[in-house]
């Protein structure tokens, strides 16, 4: 046993250490968990003040007294360190008035039983003097209610500590570095509690659970000061993913490893025209459509159709595989994507494509043909000539812009730099013979092949339509057109050059803004092309001035992955 000197001084400095920590966290009160916390250390500092007077006492009528008063703080710190658990880590929809009352229901009896303890034995059998290590020391023999509220405080510690410990895992050092304080802070007091209702104690009539309180008040106030304990606080990690859940435009809906529905988002419940407190709890089958040919995970194949007539809506159904630490499957997340929207604007799509294949070439081509019919002058017959074939062509570019949405959409392909390259230079030789082009194409590293390098098939399109538009636009007495692509480890840069006259500044301008006006506007859809092809590559276009004359475009993609032969 510690000389009597030592003892109090161990005790004056948990009284300390325990009111400053109290003190810095009242402070911060507005803090979640700032406030248990509080009563927390004050109810150890209460705790360790009135067993230094129970231990000075010369009577057992002053020490019983004594006794009786600690009760107070100890039934608080088990409440409290609860409060402080659920609100810290987020889940402070429990600390509630009805909840917290309901938890000091128990401790609040306890407190009544200690203060009229002289009626009745339920806290305490037998209560008795006795000298230990030549010290007068006060032994008192527990009663059933002891039983029940030593119990009771080990409970909700347990309950308390099961959400820091999961703290301890996290990635960010802050909260491992709090909740291990937190953590050694209360297991320090409670280890030496149960060794002292096993005996183990040197003195085993003397808890020694307030001398602790000077190592759990060190590691409170190192958890608040050094890992910022109240103003680093994981409170708004759990909050944030419940949110996010219930706040997510799409529905979701949580089913367990046997296919029952445990849970889901409003939105899956206004998706699925169905009351959650209706369903939750049974089988998946009875509550989501075709669920029986949803993939393990993934998308399903097939869109799942809901609602009737007009308020008809499509989704896309994904289905993510939920396992725990060990792998072992906990069930899944079914996850609804409303692509009505999306459908019909490709319905329109194939509509416009089929007009613009078919019906405008089929239409300007009688325009043209019988404008050799017409009784007027040569210069009217050939405006109505330019003008049609202005409008073919316009068509034309309408359907490479079709073309490149389509080939977006074709996830997973990918095609070979030299071949996209090759066929452009072919087509271009073809259809402007008078044109010079030149193709160069060449690494920027040794290990790279170039000419294998993968790219998206959006970007034949794009290349297809920057040496067209080079060469047609060219009146150069000369023309050219030089096409250099550097091919990097994880990058595709291919730059077209001319010796034309240039893109007007309008047309830039139209691009740079990203959308046309009335008065300021481009002259078709070919730049359009251009830039939306480059985009839907997850690249980015260039446009510069060439120092002597003409334009420069580059345009930058990534290197997909190798083409499967």
């Amino acid at each position: 046993m510690l000389p009597s000197g030592t003892l109090t001084a161990v005790m004056l400095v948990a009284v300390v250490v325990g009111m400053t920590a109290a003190l810095l966290a009242w402070r911060e009160r507005q803090e979640p968990g700032a406030v248990p916390l509080t009563a927390m250390l004050a109810g150890q500092v209460w705790w360790s003040v009135f067993f230094i007077f129970e231990y000075h006492a010369p009577t057992l009528a002053e020490k019983v007294f004594y006794s009786d008063v600690q009760w107070v703080g100890v039934v608080v710190i088990p409440v409290a360190w609860l409060l402080f658990a659920l609100e810290y880590t987020g889940r402070d929809r429990y600390v509630r008035p009805r909840y917290i009352a309901l938890l000091s229901l128990v401790p609040a009896v306890t407190v009544v039983l200690a203060a009229t303890n002289d009626y009745h034995d339920l806290l305490y059998l037998d209560t008795r003097l006795v000298t230990e290590g030549g010290r007068v020391v006060l032994d008192r023999v527990g009663g059933p209610w002891y039983w029940v509220i030593t119990g009771y405080t080990y409970l909700l510690g347990l309950l308390g500590s099961i959400p820091l410990l999961g703290l301890v895992r996290s990635d960010a050092v802050p909260f491992r570095g709090q909740s291990l304080g937190l953590l050694v802070g209360t297991l320090a007091p409670w280890a030496s509690n149960v060794l002292f209702l096993v005996g183990a104690v040197p003195v085993p009539n003397l808890d020694p659970t307030p001398v602790f309180f000077a190592v759990s008040g060190v590691a409170y106030l190192g958890a608040i000061t050094r890992f910022r304990l109240l103003g680093t606080s994981p409170s708004a990690n759990h909050r944030a993913r419940r949110l996010v859940f219930e706040r997510m435009r799409e529905g979701a809906v949580v089913v367990d490893r046997h296919d029952y529905v445990v849970d889901m988002n409003e939105q899956a419940a206004e998706i699925l025209d169905i009351d959650p407190r209706d369903v939750l709890g049974d089988p998946a089958t009875e509550v989501i459509p075709r669920y029986e040919h949803l993939p393990e995970e993934g998308r399903a194949s097939r869109h799942l159709t809901l609602g009737e007539g007009i308020q008809t809506r499509q989704y896309d159904a994904t289905v993510t595989a939920v396992d725990d630490f060990h792998g072992r499957s906990l069930g899944g997340v079914i996850s609804f994507h409303d692509v009505s929207d999306h459908l019909r604007r490709q319905q329109r799509l194939e509509v416009l494509n089929r007009v613009l294949r078919h019906n405008i070439r089929t239409e300007t081509n009688l325009i043209y043909g019988n404008a050799d019919l017409i009784d007027a002058e040569g210069d009217h017959v050939d405006a109505i000539k330019a003008g049609a074939m202005r409008i073919e062509e316009i068509s034309d570019k309408a359907r490479d812009v079709i073309d490149i949405f389509e080939r977006g959409r074709q996830s997973g392909r990918s095609l070979t730099l030299s071949g996209v390259l090759e066929e452009c230079v072919a087509t271009l030789r073809e259809e402007y013979p008078s044109v010079t082009v030149d193709l160069e194409i060449e690494s920027a590293v040794d290990s790279v092949d170039a000419s294998g390098a993968a790219v998206s098939p959006v970007l034949t399109s794009v290349v297809k339509n920057v040496v067209e538009n080079a060469a047609e636009h060219n009146d150069a007495a000369d023309p050219w057109v030089r096409i250099r692509a550097t091919c990097a480890e994880e990058t595709v840069e291919i730059s077209v050059a001319d010796n034309g006259p240039g893109i007007s500044d309008h047309e830039r301008t139209a691009l740079e803004r990203g959308n046309e006006t009335p008065l300021d506007h481009g002259s078709g859809l070919g730049l359009w092309l251009i830039a939306w092809g480059a985009e839907m590559a997850d690249g980015d276009l260039e446009i510069d001035d060439r120092e002597g004359g003409g334009t420069v475009v580059t345009v930058r993609v990534p290197r997909l992955a190798p083409v499967e032969e």
